[in-house]
């Protein structure tokens, strides 16, 4: 992480764009009311870097400081995965097992699987342009159905009740439980093995019976997941890496 001086003086941007070596890196700004240095640090999910700046700080400055290290920068966004499109012939992992995707264009339906000799096919029916939206539709649907099935086993094994379970595409975090029992996930986490995904699904249901991160909430979450550990590792080394598919 890298660190600047104090500014004092305003400024509401959230983003700008710098220029190093002849390519242009966008640099997203979030204010914190407890920092007192500018800082920098990448930010895998939304392919950008990220800079903190404290609440009177100068965008002058901050873009100054984010020139200076725009090599840095820019040497830590080569290292990203590359972005795989749902496009025919891209593998992508469903349930942590490969899968290529490839395109069925003379036959009806949408998407479904098929296995091979050369492994998992994630087939899918249509022209080219419709490939992208039918995979994501198909992923979020077995997304949806997967963690309603772990969050409502793990709900009844804690004799709690959720209202309500929806996915989307979040970048800042995996999963969520608002104080209403209302349970919000990432889509991605389908690409992830299914120990994984049952992880965060008993993470967020076992917030409904402690909303903190206390000793007792971690105790009773392993009582329901005995794969706690082992999935909170996968996801630090791997979670990152969900999201350049699509």
């Amino acid at each position: 992480m890298l660190r600047a001086l104090f500014s004092r003086s305003p400024s509401a941007v959230s983003e700008f764009e710098i220029q190093f070596d002849g390519a242009s890196y966008r640099v997203g700004v979030k204010r914190h009311r407890q920092a007192r240095r500018y800082t920098l640090r990448i930010h895998a999910a939304k392919r950008e870097a990220l800079l903190t700046m404290p609440p009177r700080g100068s965008l002058k400055e901050a873009k100054a400081f984010a020139e200076k290290n725009g090599a840095w920068i820019a040497a830590r966004l080569k290292r990203l995965p590359d972005v795989a499109p749902f496009a025919d012939g891209v593998i992508l992992p469903l349930r942590g097992v490969p899968h290529r995707i490839v395109s069925r264009r003379d036959v009806r339906g949408t998407v479904w699987i098929e296995l091979a000799d050369s492994g998992s096919l994630l087939c899918v029916a249509g022209d080219a342009p419709h490939i992208s939206r039918r995979v994501s539709d198909f992923l979020k649907r077995q997304a949806k159905r997967d963690l309603e099935e772990a969050s409502r086993r793990h709900a009844a094994a804690l004799g709690v009740s959720i209202a309500r379970i929806t996915v989307r595409d979040t970048t800042s975090r995996w999963g969520s439980c608002s104080s209403m029992g209302h349970l919000s996930f990432s889509w991605r986490l389908i690409l992830a093995p299914p120990f994984v995904l049952d992880y965060l699904a008993a993470h967020e249901v076992t917030h409904l019976v402690e909303m903190n991160h206390s000793h007792r909430f971690w105790r009773t979450l392993r009582g329901i997941c005995p794969d706690t550990d082992r999935a909170k590792s996968w996801i630090n080394r791997h979670g990152a890496d969900l999201h350049r598919y699509g």
